[in-house]
């Protein structure tokens, strides 16, 4: 009995100790993380944002060009095949093949056309040939008709005057029957000219599509125009084309080889913060794909008009960043994190943005360890710390939030007030300077 006593005795001690010791190491963590130090050193301003790695420079792998004065006509054309993405080819290696059914019905066609075209050329030649014969015949025939009239009516001097007149008569009409003759070859060779002319004209443009048929379906199976590495192309909403996807007439690029020597991180950067970015800008980038290594780059290009991004409301201005250097490991569309360097500061006291504090007169202030409400200057910021230009001194400690007695602490540094409100007046006239 006793026994059993003392070990709960025992028990209920060491409880109570593991307890005490537990509560102040906790007291002394929640204490520690209520304050910050003020921190000296290098500040940099910047502006971090995801991208993908582009080639600055590749060659499009396109299809067959229907424009150039060819009469063919085609909305889409399907991609039926095409190598893998990333695949390593030789120039002349097979990259894709489209679907031909649509053009190789339209050459049925327009073969079965010319079939028949050529036909009815034929058969109006012969026609043609033919009549214009009969009427030659025709004509020759009537000349001697009306020479024989001419005689007659010559040799009818002799005769009585109604015979005379009969002869005449006689003449004149082999005369008009030949004139007639005549006017109707001239009309039938000037008809039969026309419409061989026209049926020509069609056998001609049929026969030149049925060749631009053959010769753009011969180009149907796509082949690689140099060496390279086979990346698909992506239309503007990101979607990559592939086995499956069409292209047209005004965008016949099937994928791309990029010139993996010369990199660019494509970037979007926010309407509210492009006004900092300036051409030549610095940019430190890391890869997804590399996480342990980091490259430097600069600005090369700032979109003039911004555009808005699948499933979001916010305007983004699209920048361009070339990479420095050369890394074959980087390949397109990998992901990239952008840190672009607007500004950095050398030996400057910066703290926490979240230890600043105003009051309704919108006088800056940090709560000190010590005990006080510190007046300060602050300067330029980034989106964790803030520079602090006069008022607070490096090593010093500071609240990172407000503490429960805030309002007992005694204020410190008054003199620096009519320096901010001298400062504060001076930004507002160069404002309404502006305006």
């Amino acid at each position: 009995m006793k026994k059993t006593i003392v070990i709960t005795v025992i028990i209920v001690v060491t409880t109570l100790i593991a307890l005490t010791v537990f509560n102040r190491i906790v007291s002394k963590r929640e204490n520690t993380s209520q304050f910050t130090e003020v921190s000296s050193g290098k500040f940099e301003i910047a502006i971090t944002t995801t991208g993908e790695l582009v080639a600055e420079n590749s060659v499009d792998i396109k299809g067959p060009e229907f424009s150039q004065g060819r009469d063919i006509h085609s909305t889409n054309i399907k991609i039926t095949d095409l190598v893998a993405e990333g695949t390593v080819v030789q120039k002349g290696d097979f990259v894709a093949s489209l679907d031909k059914t649509e053009l190789d019905n339209s050459l049925k066609d327009a073969r079965e056309r010319l079939t028949t075209l050529q036909t009815n050329l034929d058969m109006a030649l012969l026609d043609t040939a033919m009549t214009m014969n009969s009427i030659r015949d025709q004509i020759s025939n009537q000349r001697h008709t009306v020479d024989e009239a001419a005689l007659t009516f010559h040799n009818s001097k002799y005769e009585s005057p109604q015979i005379q007149r009969q002869a005449e008569i006689s003449y004149d009409q082999a005369k008009r029957v030949l004139e007639q003759l005549q006017r109707t070859l001239l009309l039938r060779d000037a008809q039969t000219k026309a419409n061989i002319k026209t049926q020509r004209w069609w056998t001609s443009r049929i026969t030149r599509r049925v060749k631009d048929f053959e010769e753009v379906l011969s180009n149907f199976t796509i082949y690689a125009p140099s060496s390279g590495m086979i990346i698909y192309k992506k239309n503007r909403f990101g979607t990559k084309r592939k086995a499956g996807s069409n292209i047209d007439a005004f965008d016949r690029v099937v994928a791309t080889l990029p010139d993996l020597t010369s990199m660019l991180s494509k970037a979007y950067v926010s309407e509210i913060e492009i006004n900092k970015v300036k051409k030549g800008l610095n940019v430190v980038i890391t890869v997804d794909a590399f996480p342990s290594k980091s490259y430097t780059g600069t600005i090369l290009s700032i979109a003039n008009i911004g555009e808005k991004l699948p499933n979001t409301d916010t305007k983004v201005f699209e920048v361009m960043i070339k990479i420095n250097g050369t890394d074959m490991n980087l390949r397109p569309s990998m992901t990239t994190n952008n840190k672009i360097m607007i500004r950095t500061f050398d030996n400057v006291t910066y703290i926490p943005s979240e230890c600043v504090h105003t009051g309704a007169d919108t006088i800056p202030f940090v709560y000190t360890k010590s005990g006080y409400r510190q007046v300060l200057i602050p300067g330029k910021s980034n989106d964790k710390d803030i520079i602090i230009e006069k008022g607070l001194e490096p090593g010093m400690k500071i609240y990172v939030t407000e503490p429960a007695d805030g309002q007992k602490f005694k204020m410190s540094g008054q003199k620096l007030i009519k320096e901010i409100k001298e400062r504060k007046r001076i930004k507002q006239d160069l404002a309404n300077q502006g305006q």
